[in-house]
C-alpha cells in the first residue's frame, strides 16, 4: 500500500453514499467529527477513512516484518495436509490398480492367466479425480474470497476425508460396480483436493512475512512429496502384511481398500486445528474492513503486540465499500489480466509434462518389475510402490527442499525458467535415443535422467506455479485467481494423462499405433520450451515484496484525480 488508494476511492463516493457515513457516525459517537460526519462533509470523511487505512497499514506492516515463529511451521502442517492427501491419492493408484487387476480382470477360462487393468480404465480413474479438482478449485476459490478463507477451509478438508473413506467402502462385488463406485468417490475427493489448493496457498501467503513467504508456501506444497512417500510406505506395509498372512490374491480386495482409507487419517487429524485457525489478518482487514479484529486475530497466533494498534485506532468501519471494480471487469483485466494469463498458462504447461510422465511411471520403467506371472498381487504392488518411494526420496523431495532454500534468494521467475529448461534437456536426452538405446537399456542412467525430470519439475515450475498466484492478486480476488490458475493447470494434467496414453500405444498391445516415445518426449520438451518463453515474457517477480506491493493495481491516476475533483 504505497499510496492511499483506498482512501481516494472512499473520498470519491462521499456524495453518493450518505447512509454509509451516517452509519459511521452512529456506531462511533465518541469521535470528534460526529456532527460533521452526519452532515456528510468530505474532508472529515477523508480523515476518518485515512485513519482506518493507517491502522490497516500498521497491521500489515507488522505482519510483513514479523520474525519467523512456531506458528509459521505449524501452519505448514495444517495447510499442507490437503496437498499431502492429494499426492497420497495420486500415487497409490498405480499399485492399487495392480491389486484390482488381479481380482476383477482374471481370465474367465484360465485362472492362471492374470490380466492388468486396461490403461483406459486407469486413465479414467485419474481423469475423474482431476475433473473434480478443476471444479473444486473454481468453486472453493471463489468462496474463499466471498465468505472467507477459514469458513470454507474445513469443509474442503472434510470432503477429502469422507470421500477417501468412501473410496474404500464400496460394497459391490462386480467389476463394473466397483469401478463406478471408486470413480464417483474419487470425483468427490478431487473436489475437496481442488478446494484445498487455493485456500492453503493463500492462507500461508497471508500469514507469512515478506522475507520468507516463498519458502513457507513452498513448504506447504512440499507436503506432496511426503504424501508420495507415505503412499508408497503404506502400500508396501499393507502388501507385506497380507502377503505373509496368506501369500495369495484372496485378501487383495481388502488390501486396496485399506490403502485408500488410511490416506484419510492424517487429513482428519488436522481438522480440529483448521477450525481453530483465525481468519487471515489480510482478509479481515482488507476485505471485511474490520481492522481491529484483524489485529486481535494476529496477536492470537503470532508474537506480535496488537494492543497499541487497537488503542490508537479504536474505531470500526462498518460495511465499508470495496474498490470500484469487480472480477473480470475492464479494470481487472487491465490491471491483472496478464498476471492471470501468465499464472494459468505456466501451470497448464507444467502439468501437461508432469502428469504425462508421472501417472504411469510403472509402465515407463516396467523392466524393473518382476514378471506378473511369477509373483502374486501383493508382491507386484509392493514393487511398484518401492520404485515410487525411490523416486520420491531421490528426486521429488530434494526438488521441493531446493525450492524452499532458493525461492527467496534467487526469485520465482529464475527458478521457473531454470526448471522448464532442464526438464526440456532431460526429456530430449531420454527421447532422442530412446529406440536406439534406452528402449533396450533401461538402466541406472535412464533412471537418473527420469529422476531429474521430477527434480527440476519441483525445483521449478511445479512449485512456483503454486506460489506465484497466491502473491500477485488483491486480497478480495486472491483465492479466486489462484483457483482459476490451478483449474487451467489441471486441464493440462488431463491432456497430459490422456495424451501420454495415446502416444504410448503400440500394435503389440492391441492398440492403434501412436506417435511413439521419441516423438512424445520431444513434444513434451517443446512444451517446456514454451513454458520457459512465457515465463520470461509474462511472469512477474514477487520476491521480497509485500502482497500489497505485488498487487500493482493499475487504476488510472487521471481517473482518480477527476473523481476527487468532481467531489469537490
Amino acid at each position: 500500500m504505497s499510496k492511499p488508494h483506498i482512501s481516494i476511492l472512499y473520498f470519491s463516493i462521499s456524495k453518493s453514499s450518505p447512509s454509509l457515513f451516517h452509519e459511521i457516525a452512529l456506531k462511533n459517537p465518541s469521535i470528534s467529527t460526529y456532527n460533521q460526519l452526519k452532515t456528510n462533509k468530505p474532508f472529515c470523511v477523508y480523515s476518518f477513512l485515512l485513519n482506518q487505512e493507517k491502522m490497516a497499514l500498521k497491521v500489515l506492516t507488522d505482519l510483513d516484518s514479523a520474525r519467523t515463529q512456531y506458528y509459521h511451521f505449524k501452519a505448514i502442517i495444517i495447510a499442507g495436509m490437503g496437498l499431502f492427501t492429494d499426492a497420497y491419492d495420486l500415487f497409490c493408484i498405480p499399485p492399487i490398480m495392480k491389486l484390482i487387476g488381479r481380482i476383477y480382470y482374471r481370465s474367465p477360462t484360465d485362472s492362471n492367466n492374470l490380466y492388468e487393468v486396461p490403461r483406459t480404465v486407469t486413465s479414467a480413474m485419474i481423469v475423474t479425480a482431476l475433473l473434480g479438482t478443476v471444479i473444486g478449485q473454481l468453486v472453493f476459490g471463489r468462496l474463499g474470497d466471498l465468505i472467507g478463507r477459514r469458513k470454507v477451509y474445513g469443509f474442503a478438508l472434510m470432503i477429502m476425508v469422507l470421500s477417501s473413506f468412501g473410496c474404500g467402502h464400496s460394497i459391490c462385488t462386480s467389476r463394473t460396480c466397483v469401478l463406478l463406485s471408486l470413480g464417483f468417490f474419487r470425483f468427490l475427493l478431487g473436489i475437496g483436493i481442488g478446494g484445498d489448493y487455493p485456500l492453503s496457498a493463500t492462507i500461508m501467503s497471508e500469514f507469512a512475512n515478506r522475507k520468507t513467504r516463498g519458502a513457507f508456501i513452498a513448504g506447504v506444497f512440499s507436503m506432496q512429496g511426503f504424501g508420495i512417500l507415505a503412499s508408497s510406505t503404506v502400500t508396501m506395509i499393507v502388501c507385506s502384511i497380507f502377503n505373509r498372512a496368506n501369500g495369495g490374491n484372496d485378501g487383495a480386495d481388502l488390501a486396496w481398500r485399506l490403502i485408500l482409507m488410511i490416506g484419510a487419517i492424517p487429513a482428519g487429524l488436522t481438522y480440529y486445528w483448521r477450525m481453530m485457525m483465525p481468519e487471515t489478518a489480510r482478509y479481515t482487514a482488507l476485505v471485511e474492513r474490520n481492522v481491529p479484529q484483524a489485529a486481535r486475530d494476529m496477536e492470537k497466533v503470532l508474537d506480535i503486540s496488537a494492543s497499541q494498534i487497537i488503542e490508537e485506532f479504536s474505531t470500526y468501519l462498518p460495511n465499508s465499500p470495496r474498490s470500484n471494480y469487480s472480477l473480470f471487469s475492464k479494470t481487472f483485466i487491465h490491471s491483472h489480466g496478464l498476471d492471470l494469463f501468465a499464472c494459468s498458462i505456466s501451470w497448464f504447461l507444467v502439468d501437461i509434462v508432469f502428469y504425462s510422465s508421472n501417472l504411469f511411471q510403472s509402465q515407463i520403467y516396467k523392466r524393473y518389475l518382476s514378471n506378473n506371472h511369477n509373483v502374486n498381487a501383493f508382491q507386484e504392488a509392493f514393487e511398484v510402490a518401492k520404485i515410487q518411494a525411490i523416486i520420491a526420496i531421490c528426486s521429488i523431495i530434494p526438488g521441493y527442499f531446493a525450492t524452499m532454500y532458493f525461492i527467496d534468494r534467487i526469485g520465482r521467475v529464475k527458478i521457473q525458467m531454470m526448471g522448464f529448461f532442464f526438464m526440456a534437456i532431460t526429456l530430449l536426452a531420454i527421447g532422442i535415443p530412446y529406440y536406439s538405446y534406452w528402449n533396450n537399456n533401461t538402466n541406472i542412467g535412464f533412471m537418473f535422467l527420469y529422476g531429474l525430470t521430477f527434480f527440476f519439475s519441483n525445483f521449478g515450475p511445479n512449485t512456483t506455479t503454486f506460489i506465484v498466484p497466491a502473491e500477485l492478486f488483491p486480497a478480495r480476488f486472491r483465492t479466486t485467481c489462484h483457483g482459476i490458475s490451478g483449474a487451467v493447470g489441471k486441464l493440462g494434467a488431463i491432456i497430459g494423462s490422456i495424451g501420454f496414453l495415446w502416444a504410448s500405444h503400440n500394435k503389440k498391445d492391441g492398440y492403434n499405433e501412436g506417435i511413439g516415445m521419441t516423438a512424445s518426449l520431444i513434444l513434451l520438451a517443446g512444451v517446456c520450451v514454451v513454458g520457459m518463453i512465457t515465463t520470461y515474457f509474462f511472469t512477474s517477480e514477487t520476491m521480497g515484496k509485500s502482497l500489497e506491493e505485488n498487487e500493482n493495481i493499475g487504476i488510472n491516476e487521471d481517473h482518480q484525480n477527476e473523481s476527487v475533483g468532481n467531489d469537490y
